[in-house]
């Protein structure tokens, strides 16, 4: 029976990595920034070639959830806590001579830093306008006449201005577009559903990845704290937290520079490279917050359910339905949804990597799922997903991927939603 099921998981695996194209590893090669992780800021500049609709078929109608752009650290405690550690060490003259270089820069732009915490960037608005126009130019049938779309939004101000953004740039498109823009407890449920301040209470069941009862058998490389911390400082006799601790948060300081257009901040000290030889050990910890609140996500893919189901019907004349909000309900989804396999659920830890990569979760993440209708009225309505502008796969039944009937989608995850329940 082990063997059966470790022959079904490798097919579907083969299936998902068909549908992504190159592993995992080729594409931090490319792109070695990919190894940031849900910092990774979006890539604006990629655009992919998308497979032509089957005969006769026009999109007429989007859904779409995306995260907000590039921002700030989300807490100020980052911040505050490397203002004390680093003006300590300096005092101490516990700083290395590129722990002071590092010093200096920081305590220049900590103002800035802390006047910033957690609001979107330049970058994440422009991520967003890029986004917005890519949609426009990639499916002008659905907006070249103009129509009505809603847009909700996250209480947070960066989702409120990444919304802004998007919204814009579909305007200035197209005039004619005539777009909504909510950000309210009234719609909490489709955006994020686990905000306290939802007046809709939902208990669902976490779920635990497989691999984990298999964490052990991992060995990745979990040295660059220790190799930082060695760069920056001379020692750490005498300074607050562990060291490994502080390791971490320089890490996470790093990786957030992109986003805050202050790369060079930290010389040296830190190299893609390495940060590459430390993904999938970082990945693994991804998956492991991605997967267990995915049942939270269950009212999101109920709201993209009901949505569609009005406009395909008659009951709506919506020609897009946007929601922004946080990688925490953006990461969970993709699991629940399964885009590119992301529920598989390996046992084997050295095969997370092949089924979910936290880049994925990146600043302006998105997933879009573009509706297509026949001429021919009597045909079924189809359904196509993109993950980041990139065509995904579904666990749906389909002979004609990356398109699905929409019968057979809207089945499929109504059971996947009532089973979980």
């Amino acid at each position: 029976m082990k063997k059966i099921l470790s022959f079904l998981f490798l097919f579907l695996l083969s299936l998902t990595t068909w549908g992504q194209g190159k592993s995992a590893m080729n594409q931090l090669k490319e792109d070695p920034r990919k190894a940031y992780g849900n910092d990774y800021p979006y890539p604006t500049h990629v655009r992919p070639i998308l497979t032509k609709a089957p005969k006769g078929y026009k999109p007429f109608y989007i859904s779409h959830y995306a995260r907000h752009g590039s921002r700030y650290y989300w807490t100020d405690q980052l911040y505050q806590d490397l203002d004390t550690l680093l003006t300590l060490a300096h005092e101490k003259h516990l700083l290395t001579p590129q722990g002071e270089l590092f010093y200096d820069k920081f305590m220049a732009a900590k103002d800035e830093l802390m006047t910033g915490v957690s609001e979107l960037t330049q970058l994440g608005w422009e991520q967003h306008q890029s986004i917005a126009r890519n949609m426009y130019n990639n499916f002008p049938e659905v907006f070249k006449k103009g129509g009505n779309v809603l847009a909700i939004s996250s209480l947070s101000g960066r989702c409120v201005i990444s919304m802004s953004a998007f919204c814009q740039e579909l305007v200035q498109c197209n005039p004619k577009i005539e777009i909504r823009e909510q950000s309210s407890r009234f719609t909490l449920d489709g955006v994020v559903p686990t905000d306290k301040q939802n007046p809709i209470k939902h208990h669902f069941s976490k779920v635990k990845p497989r691999f984990e009862k298999n964490r052990s058998q991992f060995h990745g490389d979990n040295t660059l704290p220790n190799k930082v911390m060695s760069r920056v400082f001379t020692s750490t006799e005498g300074l607050p937290k562990k060291a490994r601790r502080i390791g971490n948060d320089l890490i996470n300081l790093y990786t957030s520079l992109p986003s805050i257009n202050h790369e060079g901040m930290m010389g040296d000290i830190i190299t893609d490279e390495e940060m590459v030889n430390r993904w999938e050990e970082s990945n693994l910890g991804s998956y492991s917050w991605v997967f267990q609140p995915q049942n939270d996500m269950i009212p999101i893919l109920q709201d993209i359910i009901i949505k569609a189901d009005a406009v395909i019907n008659g009951n709506n004349d919506h020609i897009a339905d946007l929601r922004f909000g946080h990688d925490t309900c953006l990461g969970p989804l993709t699991v629940l949804m399964g885009i590119n396999g992301a529920d598989l659920a390996p046992e084997d830890p050295y095969e997370v990597k092949n089924c979910y990569q936290n880049w994925e979760t990146c600043k302006a993440a998105n997933i879009q799922l573009i509706f297509y209708r026949s001429k021919n009225k009597a045909k079924d309505i189809l359904v196509k997903c993109l993950l980041n502008g990139e065509e995904a796969t579904l666990p749906v039944p389909s002979n004609d991927k990356p398109y699905y009937k929409w019968s057979d989608f809207r089945n499929f995850y109504t059971a996947r939603c009532n089973k979980a329940k």
